[in-house]
């Protein structure tokens, strides 16, 4: 949780320039419960700055399961290798995830950035694939907005 007020100003420029897309999972603010948030990419207590440099986007799901955390350890764990999570301000969706190619519901992870990040913010549990193909269904998920971070 921010310590630190974000101005209505600020919270516009990341909603708009997120085009209202929680900018992990790409699901659209109208198509998730609780909406998103404007929340801080790297926590304060991090050492992460009220900016718009560090604000992002995120739906309620991926912004609690993500937390203040700013990485985990590469599955396998064994391997020691610790990854940074995805930054929606420095990084590029497509290059560290896709969309199944069989379903076009589960987010596959194409780097050890998106490894960590699809893994720890649980993209792929069950609840999470549900709403996603339940939203396919009546063509909501991608949205256009999304299919253009998709490419």
């Amino acid at each position: 949780m921010s310590n630190t007020y974000i101005s209505a100003e600020l919270r516009r420029l990341v909603i708009t320039r997120a085009e209202r897309l929680c900018e992990y999972c790409l699901l659209h603010e109208d198509d998730v419960y609780f909406g998103c948030q404007v929340y801080h990419v790297i926590s304060e207590k991090h050492g992460g700055l009220t900016d718009a440099d560090n604000l992002a986007l995120a739906c309620t799901t991926c912004n609690r399961n993500k937390g203040s955390d700013v990485g985990s350890i590469v599955l396998p764990l064994n391997s020691g290798v610790f990854s940074r999570f995805f930054n929606p301000r420095i990084d590029l969706w497509r290059e560290h995830f896709r969309l199944d190619d069989a379903d076009g519901i589960r987010i596959v992870a194409l780097s050890s950035i998106g490894e960590v990040t699809a893994r720890i913010l649980k993209f792929n549990d069950t609840e999470r694939l549900l709403e996603r193909q339940t939203l396919r269904e009546i063509n909501r998920y991608p949205t256009r907005e999304a299919l253009s971070r998709l490419r």
